[in-house]
């Protein structure tokens, strides 16, 4: 059986475009990950959040509601 690992990084930006948080940057194997976020610091509103892996990236909107 074989198993795939590859770099993985899950990053957060604000709507300006900026990163605002790095959440996930290390090799991993394939599989089903969970990650959370310490929001504390930030306001509420609208971010995006980019999960890359390998060649594959994905870009996907999210709402923080304080």
């Amino acid at each position: 059986q074989l198993q795939y690992s590859g770099n993985v990084k899950l990053e957060i930006f604000n709507t300006a475009g900026e990163k605002v948080a790095m959440i996930v940057d290390q090799k991993q194997n394939a599989g089903s990950y969970s990650v959370e976020w310490n929001a504390a610091g930030f306001p509420s509103g609208v971010y995006y959040y980019k999960l890359t892996s390998g060649t594959n990236v994905k870009t996907r909107k999210l709402v923080l509601i304080k």
